[in-house]
């Protein structure tokens, strides 16, 4: 790891405990692993991510987030999406149909069960 990059060591307040990241749903775990996959590929540093989390956390406490914790991967999908629309890894109607997929996925399927992309149409 170059000096230019520090690595992960600059995520601000990453929930975690002695074994690593904590994680309170799947979609939370698959988003920490999207940005770790698309930073390993070299789209953009640690440090470009740390600066697009601290922002939308900033502005989300700004928008009254009591900041408990329970709203971090929130946040930090957010800036997933944000940078990876600035790096043009996906494009804005793409990134509306993914969530809107995602939305109607979710009302689809039933309490407890696992979100799966599709069911919808089920």
């Amino acid at each position: 790891m170059s000096s230019a990059d520090p690595g992960p060591r600059v995520l601000p307040d990453l929930p975690r405990d002695a074994d690593g990241p904590v994680f309170a749903a799947p979609w939370e775990a698959q988003a920490f692993a999207m940005t770790v996959t698309l930073h390993a590929a070299g789209h953009f540093t640690w440090t470009e991510w740390a600066e697009h989390l601290g922002a939308e956390i900033k502005a989300a406490q700004a928008a009254g987030d009591a900041d408990r914790g329970d709203t971090y991967y929130d946040h930090w999908l957010r800036a997933l999406e944000k940078l990876a629309a600035e790096k043009n890894l996906i494009g804005a109607p793409d990134l509306s149909e993914r969530r809107d997929a995602w939305d109607r996925a979710a009302r689809a399927t039933p309490h407890g069960e696992p979100i799966v992309l599709g069911r919808e149409l089920e």
